[in-house]
């Protein structure tokens, strides 16, 4: 795969407690080739209201090892998949407040159907087989996030 070659996987799937900067992620999948034509983005954020309750934070968790091997596994199924160049997959844990990032997925192709259609893959694919959990943090509790819509 191109983008494998070009920059390191630690660079293109991460689990990270820190924030991101979208802009930095998207320049740095630009540079994996020169044919690039469409880069559809994926960004989703922690709000502050679910389920009929104002939230304070949302806390992530993950098994370690695990997740980051699952994202792996799911970029070069995305990869293989879809004709695309290069793909980015970026998730955050720890404690997280409404209005800050949570996950980032950037995919790269020639064209934008491709684009589009790896990055939605993606995400929909991250929901069900990262082990990666969600929970809500309340002024009524917390509660753990089970669906994935």
């Amino acid at each position: 795969m191109v983008c494998s070659l070009l920059f390191p996987e630690a660079d293109v799937v991460r689990i990270q407690k820190e924030d991101f900067s979208v802009d930095e992620e998207i320049k740095k999948v630009m540079t994996v080739s020169k044919s690039i034509g469409g880069v559809a983005t994926f960004l989703g954020t922690a709000r502050d209201f679910s389920k009929g309750r104002d939230i304070e934070t949302i806390s992530f968790e993950h098994y370690g090892g695990m997740a980051e091997k699952k994202l792996a596994e799911l970029r070069e199924k995305i990869l293989s998949e879809h004709d695309i160049l290069a793909l980015s997959i970026i998730h955050r844990v720890g404690d997280v407040v409404p209005g800050e990032n949570i996950v980032l997925i950037v995919a790269a192709s020639k064209h934008r159907a491709a684009a589009f259609d790896a990055c939605r893959a993606c995400i929909d694919e991250l929901k069900k087989t990262v082990p990666i959990w969600k929970k809500e943090i309340t002024p009524e509790g917390d509660y753990w996030v089970e669906e994935h819509p």
